[in-house]
């Protein structure tokens, strides 16, 4: 299904009965990468998952798509939808985008989960690997992309899970440069959301990779420790969702129950 935002398609699944779940997606990918997920999912709830800005089959409205700028598209479908609460699910880019949307309606969640993602802010190095990025895109996409791709995997998993990682990597692929680019730039502005998380009355899960070269596990395993935000960690990278498929499931299966 496709709603109108500020003159972009915005692209929605809406599936299931129950209490609303919200997927967001990550970075270069699409409401397709939660199709094995939902099936667990939509036997007791009610399933909303949408393309963010720039992705899938969602239009781009800038040069930069702030974390803000996403949140108020997915906001703009719930309210067409007329949802008022629900529990979010965010990978990655979608877990910043989720943090925001908490940030804003903070009674509306009733739980939020964060898989292979974080609340800190962009540090100077991840700035600089975004902006150089985005230099390297404009004359080499699709290299570029295949390669930041690829380094998602643990080194196990782009064998263990080859023909999962090619067809994920077709779907990044159709990512326009315009998005990648808004994205990026979207991601580099966001702001810590800690406290922000530790503040927050619901319940909470992050759920981290031992392997993920892009979110320190080990630094979120710390900060959690003595806090109302559980924090389970998988044995593999960035994409738990390919290469911890079933402990995954699991995992969120029983936090949403």
């Amino acid at each position: 299904m496709v709603l109108k935002y500020k003159n972009a398609p915005v692209f929605y699944e809406d599936v299931g009965e129950g209490e609303p779940i919200v997927l967001l997606h990550g970075f270069l990918e699409n409401v397709s990468m939660w199709h094995d997920i939902k099936k667990g999912l939509i036997q007791t709830n009610r399933v909303i998952s949408v393309d963010l800005l720039g992705h899938g089959q969602t239009g781009c409205i800038g040069y930069i798509h702030k974390m803000s700028d996403m949140a108020n598209a997915v906001l703009s479908v719930l309210d067409h939808l007329d949802v008022n609460e629900y529990n979010l699910i965010g990978h990655s880019m979608g877990g910043y985008v989720a943090l925001d949307m908490a940030e804003r309606y903070p009674k509306a969640v009733n739980r939020l989960c964060l898989i292979n993602s974080t609340y800190k802010a962009d540090d100077e190095e991840r700035r600089m690997l975004r902006q150089r990025a985005n230099k390297m895109v404009q004359s080499n996409y699709e290299a570029v992309v295949k390669m930041s791709f690829i380094n998602l995997f643990s080194s196990e998993s782009r064998k263990t899970h080859a023909n999962e990682l090619d067809r994920a990597l077709f779907q990044a692929l159709k990512t326009p440069l315009q998005g990648y680019i808004a994205a990026q730039e979207g991601m580099m502005v966001r702001t810590d959301k800690y406290e922000l998380l530790k503040a927050l009355n619901a319940k909470k899960i992050i759920i981290v990779g031992k392997k993920d070269p892009v979110v320190d596990a080990d630094r979120i395993l710390k900060e959690t420790k003595g806090t109302d935000i559980v924090c389970k960690q998988l044995p593999d990278g960035h994409m738990s969702h390919i290469e911890n498929k079933s402990e995954l499931s699991y995992i969120i299966k029983h936090f949403i129950e």
